[in-house]
């Protein structure tokens, strides 16, 4: 019967390791060497081109836990190979050729003849012991080479070579198990039963328990839940962006990390500040807030940032940097509470803040839009260009006063995010009209007109290159009609603006845009909004100065005339939205019959035509052709009705 033991020498718990450690190390290694992205150009201006600076150089750490941990798991895995490489293995076949020295297959006189000279060199009586090579070790070296001429010359242990593999006969089997033998020895038992009991009845369940309420916290957004609650219970359906701002910062109860910080004097003369620059708006919006610790310090850090206010405490630096990097995770939380409800107000409130963020910029005056070019302040606005009423007359302005700011402001201009809608239009696929039920396609043609740069002059276009341009696009706007894709795609990223202009914001922005059907009237989103982005910059002179973009949904039952209004809301640029009158006309069904030619126009063929003829063979009618006789004699029968009418007249007059 097979005897079982363990393999002492623990190479097979060297193997699993090694299979363990690459199962896991290649494919994360792989991972982090993916290739980076392309990386985009962006406002080229003084303020924005630092801030990237600063930015990049925040997010290089010098080592992240996932390069340790690669680190760590490579050396360890060299270390068990180099251990593998190097092990002496115990399961060795036994082969007397080997031992003995010759080729396999030797004759039974030239072993013989071997042996008598190997005896001679390796009897215990003729070799010295050393140091290096004892009296043991010299005799296990004769045993082994007497064993291995016995057993290709004697009949008896030739046949156990045979049969068993081994000159003694059957062996005990042994079973290589991927564990080291201190572990299964009995003196360590109570040692690995606590660890085990540790790993498997404690910290695995803590592990999992840890994930599985830390998932039952966080919503799909990504907040937590209690934050969740507190804005659906917090927003109305007439709420303003001082209200919003209060909704918002409830969150920051829960979101904010639990680490205990030391008070910090300056956050109180921030809030002093902030009270002496906003007034009464300041003391609403705490109200609407609450009184909770976490509350108060996020709220002041965001309206200090608002109001541009210098920081000079580093761990509220950070604090602030923390804050504002989380806003709009929460916001899309936000949002997506109003949209539930299709808000309209609240929806809007909550996009633009989005902006008011990202320029730094107190939501307030209409003017203060001026405030998001480089290098211009707030207070500044008012007696730089009080005539201004848009970008392009505020640089202007500038450039008359021979102001030295207006170069970077020109640079920011370069790729403003100024949206202009080319085309929109109601489509429904193979249907002329719109009717109650269908599936209609929202359309709009979008590109990005930078203001305040120099127009150019578009190429003249003789009539076949324009008829050319003309059928391209319908082509090209058909596909994209019954694509599935919901926006179409660029010929080429150098069309796009890259990062957008946002000096004050604490990371590297890629401008977007929300597109919203709304109807004012009711206060109420007709369709979930879309998060629009790469709208390319315009680019005159070329096939198709624009992009495509589609929003699907179904036409009301009802028939009837529907004063909708098609919304472009910046989450960038403040003062930048773009809107346009979307009336949608529901027409009865009937209306496409009515509009169908009837049997006979299209049944029969004209005389002159092969189908014609063939019609005439089988003795169905056709249309006849009129020749020029058929003319004279109509325009004669006309002439002789005229006469006819005017001696009828004559004839009454009389």
């Amino acid at each position: 019967m097979a005897k079982y033991h363990y393999d002492e020498a623990g190479n097979m718990a060297a193997y699993f390791l090694i299979t363990f450690l690459a199962l896991i190390l290649v494919p994360v290694t792989l991972l982090s060497f993916t290739p980076s992205k392309k990386s985009l150009d962006g406002c080229q201006c003084k303020p924005c081109v630092e801030q990237r600076k600063r930015i990049r150089s925040l997010s290089k750490p010098a080592l992240s836990k996932k390069a340790y941990f690669l680190v760590f798991g490579w050396s360890l895995l060299g270390y068990v190979c180099y251990k593998v490489a190097n092990a002496k293995l115990d399961n060795k076949i036994y082969d007397p050729f080997e031992i003995l020295g010759i080729k396999t297959g030797t004759a039974e006189k030239e072993i013989k003849s071997h042996y008598k000279k190997l005896s001679k060199l390796y009897h215990p009586d003729k070799v010295k012991a050393t140091a290096n090579n004892t009296i043991e070790a010299i005799q296990n070296r004769f045993v082994e080479l007497t064993k291995a001429y016995k057993s290709l010359t004697d009949e008896t242990i030739r046949e156990n070579l045979e049969k068993f593999g081994h000159p003694d006969g059957r062996q005990d089997i042994s079973m290589g198990i991927a564990l080291p033998q201190w572990i299964v020895e009995r003196k360590n038992n109570i040692w690995v039963l606590g660890i085990y009991g540790l790993l498997f009845g404690g910290a695995l369940p803590a592990l999992v328990g840890r994930w599985w309420f830390g998932s039952r916290q966080k919503t799909k957004d990504g907040v937590n839940a209690l934050s969740a609650a507190a804005f659906f219970k917090s927003l109305k359906e007439e709420s303003t962006l001082e209200e919003v701002i209060g909704t918002f910062g409830k969150a920051f109860q829960w979101e904010l990390s639990e680490k205990k910080s030391k008070p910090v004097p300056e956050l109180d003369q921030l809030e002093k500040t902030i009270k002496e620059r906003v007034g009464s708006k300041w003391d609403e919006v705490k109200k609407l807030c609450g009184s909770d610790a976490s509350r108060r310090k996020a709220l002041v850090l965001i309206y200090a940032h608002l109001l541009r206010l210098d920081i000079t405490s580093s761990s509220l630096k950070t604090e602030q940097r923390e804050i504002l990097l989380q806003t709009p995770h929460l916001l899309s939380a936000l949002l997506n509470i109003s949209i539930s409800r299709n808000w309209l107000l609240p929806t809007l409130a909550i996009m633009r803040l989005h902006a008011y963020l990202a320029q730094a910029l107190l939501p307030g005056s209409e003017r203060l839009r001026f405030a998001q070019l480089p290098g211009i302040k707030t207070d500044e606005v008012s007696t730089l260009a009080p005539r201004a009423q848009d970008m392009g007359d505020f640089v202007h302005a500038l450039e008359e006063k021979h102001d030295g700011r207006v170069v970077d402001v020109k640079k920011a201009m370069e790729k403003w995010g100024h949206v202009e809608i080319v085309d929109a239009a109601f489509k429904v696929i193979g249907e002329r009209v719109v009717t109650p039920s269908s599936i209609v396609y929202l359309v709009l043609k979008l590109r990005i007109s930078p203001p305040a740069t120099k127009p150019v002059e578009e190429k003249e276009l003789d009539a076949d290159e324009t008829k050319r341009r003309i059928k391209l696009n319908d082509e090209k706007d058909e596909e994209f009609l019954t694509s599935r894709k919901d926006a179409e795609e660029l010929p080429s990223d150098d069309l796009l603006p890259g990062w957008a202009h946002a000096p004050y914001w604490p990371g590297e922005r890629k401008p977007s845009w929300w597109l919203v059907l709304a109807d004012e009237k009711s206060n109420r989103v007709v369709v979930p909004p879309m998060k629009i982005t790469d709208i390319p910059l315009s680019r005159p002179n070329q096939d198709r100065d624009y992009r495509s973009y589609k929003v699907q949904f179904q036409a009301p039952q009802g028939v009837g005339l529907f004063t909708w209004k098609v919304l472009l809301v910046s989450d960038t640029f403040v003062g930048e939205d773009v809107s346009r009158d979307m009336p949608l006309k529901i027409e009865d069904i009937s209306t496409l019959n009515a509009e169908e030619p009837t049997e006979d126009e299209i049944s029969e063929p004209d005389e002159d035509t092969i189908a014609g003829q063939m019609a005439v063979m089988r003795g169905g009618t056709v249309k006849k052709v009129k020749t020029e006789e058929d003319d004279e004699s109509d325009e004669e029968s006309s002439t002789d009705d005229d006469k006819a009418s005017e001696s009828s007249s004559d004839s009454d007059s009389d």
